[in-house]
């Protein structure tokens, strides 16, 4: 049976974390959860660390301060690749993701590469969010899906399950984004290589506890990596 990291980046998720990892691991027994922290003044890291004494399962990478989500990422794929695991997921820490979505990732990754946990395929599956972040994030998908040519209504998603193979085939060094725009980039990168992207339906749900990461600095990220992506691709640069 195959071996399955979940990496979940944490930037203070202490209310969240013990709560999300065990409802993760609890999902299948070949998985296994690899938190990445920021060093969190909430010290989410603590509470991991504990977990890690109560089952091998559980994996850490306390890093030196707030260095992003695209970076934590990058680090969680290399953790996968240097210990051999066939699928990894990308989950955030806040229950926005629902772990019990986890086997429909299993039966679609069966015939594709990369699947996306789509908020936006046939119709809106967004609760709880303001109306003009979802507008906000709606038609950002609409234009990168027109800039790129990428077929994917949810490009700037978080929840996806990758094969290792995918993994494999990126210079992770040369993945620069953060946010939104990592993701953007991660998928578009995945489509070019000419490996199978689909998406599933899932329901989105605004967190339960904290305070989002958006920031204007993210979504002018976002804006700008579209039209790098895409003049790179022409050019053969990715």
């Amino acid at each position: 049976m195959e071996n399955v990291l979940v990496i979940i980046p944490t930037f203070n998720e202490a209310d969240n974390i013990r709560e999300l990892v065990t409802s993760v691991l609890a999902v299948r027994e070949t998985i296994e959860v690899l938190v990445v922290d920021d060093n969190s003044p909430d010290k989410t890291w603590e509470i991991v660390e504990e977990m890690k004494k109560e089952t091998s399962r559980v994996h850490l990478i306390r890093r030196e301060g707030k260095l992003g989500l695209g970076t934590a990422y990058v680090e969680g794929f290399k953790f996968a690749l240097d210990h051999g695991f066939d699928f990894v997921f990308q989950m955030d820490a806040d229950f926005s993701h629902n772990p019990k979505n986890i086997p429909d990732f299993f039966e679609k990754i069966k015939d594709c590469d990369l699947v996306i946990g789509s908020r936006y395929k046939n119709g809106v599956r967004v609760l709880n969010w303001p109306i003009r972040r979802l507008l906000l994030s709606f038609m950002a998908n609409v234009y990168t899906r027109v800039i790129t040519g990428m077929p994917v209504y949810d490009a700037t998603g978080g929840y996806k399950c990758i094969r290792k193979e995918v993994l494999a085939s990126l210079d992770m060094n040369r993945i620069k984004s953060n946010g939104y725009a990592f993701q953007i980039e991660v998928n578009f990168k995945t489509y070019k290589k000419g490996f199978r992207v689909a998406e599933i339906p899932i329901v989105f749900e605004d967190r339960r506890v904290g305070i989002s990461k958006m920031s204007k600095r993210i979504i002018l990220e976002a804006i700008v990596r579209v039209w790098s992506l895409r003049i790179r691709s022409i050019f053969g640069l990715l």
